[in-house]
C-alpha cells in the first residue's frame, strides 16, 4: 500500500510540475520580436486588421510584432514561409479562405496545410453577399433561383477569380438549388463590380462590406448574405440558410503557425489574440471593416479547417472544376 501510495504521490508530482512547465512557457512568451506573416500586398482589410491586433500584442506582451508582407501566388508563398519557420512561436502567419481552398485545389503545394501547420485562433469572421444589378428582374433569392430555372444557362455572375470563395459558394449553391449560374472570372473584385454596376454581368458575390458603398448609392442590390445567421448590422438582408437551411459559406481571418509549436506557446498567443480582439477599440475598428471579432481556440480552428477543406474538395469535385 506504501509503495502504491509513493508512485501515486510522485504521479501527481511530475504531473504538477509538468503543468508548471508549461505554464512558465507560456508565461515567458515572448522573449523578443514576433514576426507577423501577411500573405498579401499591403493595404485592404487583412492588413488593417493585422496590424490592429499586432499592435494590441504589441502592448500586451511588451515586445515588436513586426508586419512582413509576402504577397502571391493566391497566399501559398507567404504560407509556405510560416511552413519553414522554426517553431517556436515566433514567427505567424494570418490566413483567410484560400487557406483551406488551395489544398484541395492546387495539384501542388510547397507545404501540407494539416501535417506542416497548426491553427491557432480564428480571428475574425464576415460575411459575403449575392448582390445584383438594380434592374435584374428579382429582388430576393427565391426570385433569382425561379428566373436562374425558367432561363437555364442564361445568368451569370462575376467574381474575383476562378477557385476562390466567391467562385465555390456559387457552385454549391447551384448543386442545392439546381440551377446553373455561368461564372465570369475577372482579375480582381474592382473590374467585376464595374461591370455589374454596368449591367454587363447580372450578378456578383462579393464581401457585403466591400458592395455596401455602392447598395447605398443605389448601384447595387443585395439578393442575399451567405453566412446562417443575417448579418450583425444588416439584419435587412435575408440570408440564403432562410431558403436553404444549413448553407454557411463566410469568410476568416486567422493565426497559424508551424505544427510542432509546443501547446503551451500556442495556447499563449491564442490567448492574447483573445485579449486583444476584446479591446473596444480594436472591436469598433473590426467592426466598421465589417468582420465579427471571434478569438477561437486552437482546437476549434483546426476543426473549422478540416472541415472547410472537406467541403470545397467536395464542390470542387462536384462542379467539376479543373485543378490548377
Amino acid at each position: 500500500m506504501r509503495t502504491r501510495r509513493k508512485f501515486l504521490f510522485a504521479a501527481l508530482g511530475a504531473a504538477a510540475l509538468a503543468a508548471s512547465g508549461l505554464g512558465a512557457a507560456a508565461e515567458a512568451f515572448p522573449k523578443g520580436p514576433v514576426r507577423l506573416i501577411v500573405p498579401f500586398s499591403p493595404g485592404g482589410p487583412t492588413d488593417t486588421i493585422a496590424r490592429l491586433v499586432g499592435q494590441k500584442l504589441e502592448e500586451i506582451w511588451g515586445q515588436p510584432v513586426v508586419i512582413d508582407f509576402k504577397p502571391g501566388g493566391g497566399t501559398v508563398i507567404g504560407i509556405a514561409q510560416v511552413a519553414r519557420s522554426p517553431a517556436d512561436g515566433y514567427t505567424l502567419g494570418i490566413v483567410a479562405p484560400s487557406y483551406t481552398i488551395n489544398p484541395v485545389l492546387r495539384r501542388q503545394m510547397p507545404y501540407d496545410t494539416v501535417q506542416d501547420l497548426r491553427g491557432v485562433s480564428i480571428l475574425t469572421t464576415f460575411p459575403l453577399a449575392i448582390v445584383a444589378h438594380p434592374g435584374e428582374p428579382f429582388d430576393d433569392l427565391k426570385g433569382m433561383i425561379e428566373y436562374a430555372k425558367k432561363h437555364p444557362g442564361k445568368l451569370s455572375y462575376a467574381t474575383p477569380g476562378v477557385g476562390g470563395t466567391s467562385h465555390l459558394l456559387v457552385e454549391l449553391l447551384n448543386g442545392i438549388a439546381g440551377i446553373d449560374l455561368l461564372h465570369v472570372p475577372y482579375k480582381g473584385s474592382a473590374p467585376g463590380r464595374t461591370d455589374v454596376i454596368a449591367g454587363r454581368v447580372p450578378l456578383m458575390c462579393d464581401p457585403l462590406f466591400s458592395a455596401m458603398p455602392f447598395v447605398t448609392a443605389g448601384k447595387l442590390k443585395v439578393i442575399a448574405v451567405t453566412t446562417r445567421e443575417r448579418a450583425p448590422g444588416f439584419e435587412q438582408f435575408p440570408s440564403v440558410a432562410e431558403t436553404y437551411p444549413g448553407f454557411d459559406v463566410r469568410a476568416y481571418l486567422g493565426f497559424v503557425v508551424p505544427k510542432a509549436t509546443p501547446d503551451a506557446v500556442v495556447r499563449s498567443i491564442q490567448q492574447a489574440s483573445a485579449t486583444a480582439l476584446r479591446a473596444p477599440e480594436v472591436r469598433k475598428r473590426v467592426a466598421e471593416l465589417g468582420n465579427t471579432p471571434v478569438g477561437s481556440t486552437p482546437e476549434a480552428f483546426d476543426a473549422f479547417i478540416a472541415a472547410d477543406m472537406a467541403k470545397w474538395a467536395k464542390v470542387i469535385r462536384d462542379a467539376r472544376i479543373p485543378l490548377e
